[in-house]
């Protein structure tokens, strides 16, 4: 059983990759915060009282869901408001925080980086964001599960609530669009 460090310590070490996957999802930075807000309470509610090596694939499937009802919501409102346009939600003009982090090294090794390097690295993540964000719904899904929480097939495949095979194929189609995309922009990785 997680007591409530534990808890605490599990929700602050996913709390910005659950931002950026709700982001790369819904494309809205406040509703991204509102579904990832939603699924940390839900976790903390109802699963609370689980095991710290539950917690991991237990978030991963409530974030899945509370983001399908993001869009079920936003269906049912547009739907009912098709014609007021002024209830629509405009995107957040809050700061872009880049998730991917790979060019900011802790160690502050950074400052002794060129700037041109630093923008070409920061250039290329935003390309391979810009990639991931246009996959299908369900390929982005399991390879961001993967391939950036490190979660592993059965994990995955119990977070999505399909068989490890779909999982698989969803991960192998993912990468070939990612890495056709990517090297037609003359990135190689």
């Amino acid at each position: 059983m997680a007591t409530e460090h534990e808890l605490s310590d599990f929700l602050k070490s996913v709390e910005k990759r659950a931002f950026k996957r709700a982001v790369y999802h819904v494309r809205d930075e406040e509703a991204a915060l509102d579904i990832v807000q939603d699924s940390m309470l839900k976790l903390a509610q109802h699963y609370g009282d689980k095991p710290v090596q539950e917690l991991a694939p237990l978030f991963q499937r409530i974030l899945s869901n509370c983001t399908l009802d993001w869009f079920r919501r936003q269906k049912t409102r547009n739907a009912l408001f098709s014609t007021m346009s002024d209830l629509e939600s405009a995107v957040g003009d809050g700061e872009d925080y880049d998730f991917l982090q790979a060019w900011a090294d802790p160690q502050g090794m950074q400052a002794e980086e060129s700037g041109e390097t630093q923008l070409g690295r920061a250039q290329t993540l935003l390309c391979i964001e810009q990639e991931i964000q246009a996959l299908p719904a369900r390929q982005r899904e399991a390879f961001l599960m993967r391939y950036w929480e490190e979660m592993d097939v059965a994990q995955t495949a119990a977070a999505m609530g399909c068989s490890e095979g779909s999982v698989k194929t969803h991960c192998f189609r993912a990468i070939q669009t990612l890495s056709k995309a990517l090297k037609s922009k003359g990135i190689t990785l």
